[in-house]
């Protein structure tokens, strides 16, 4: 945190519940669900050699939740408020992404710059939101990672969809397996 503050650049995050520290100020009339605004310092022998200057220490009460959060920043400029939204956005962008390997199967990006990563995703989203439309409209009765998984074997078959997904039969995984190849694991568990 300290090499961040020491480019200009601030931060916010979330503290340990065992954080050791003295408050140095605080503030005495807060917003609605704030319990504390405070200057600190870590007292800490390793906390207050990588961080040895004041940070700001906010206890927020999550009404939504029932939770309180404990949040450190360098920014002595926002509101109490302001700062735990700006932590909210950084949870959410985080759900994002989270969200983005779990759904669309995106395991890395090819590329580094900004346009490679947005190309990437946007392609993931529009793929997704297609299989939503197929599924939505056909009705079929597999799932959204079956239908990718028909759709993706299945690219450059000339067939019509709805004759392409009734031909795929998902129903009986073991009439699927019974076959003279050998099999990787044994499925009778």
């Amino acid at each position: 945190m300290y090499a961040i503050n020491k480019l200009g650049a601030t931060f916010v995050v979330r503290a340990k519940k065992n954080v050791r520290y003295k408050r140095s100020s605080w503030k005495r009339k807060l917003p609605l669900n704030v319990l504390s605004d405070s200057t600190i310092q870590f007292i800490g022998y390793y906390q207050q050699r990588d961080y040895p200057e004041s940070l700001r220490l906010i206890r927020y009460w999550d009404a939504e939740n029932e939770r309180e959060f404990l949040f450190l920043t360098n920014n002595f400029d926002l509101s109490a408020l302001e700062v735990a939204e700006l932590y909210h956005n950084r949870w959410q962008i985080e759900l994002f992404f989270k969200w983005l390997k779990q759904h669309l199967k995106i395991k890395h990006f090819y590329g580094t710059s900004l346009n490679a990563v947005k190309i990437q995703v946007y392609v993931a989203v529009i793929t997704l939101c297609l299989v939503a439309i197929v599924q939505h409209d056909m009705k079929p009765t597999l799932s959204t990672y079956e239908l990718l998984q028909v759709l993706s074997v299945s690219l450059t078959t000339k067939m019509h969809l709805r004759d392409l997904l009734d031909q795929t039969n998902f129903q009986n995984d073991k009439e699927r397996l019974d076959s003279s190849e050998p099999l990787l694991f044994d499925l009778n568990f």
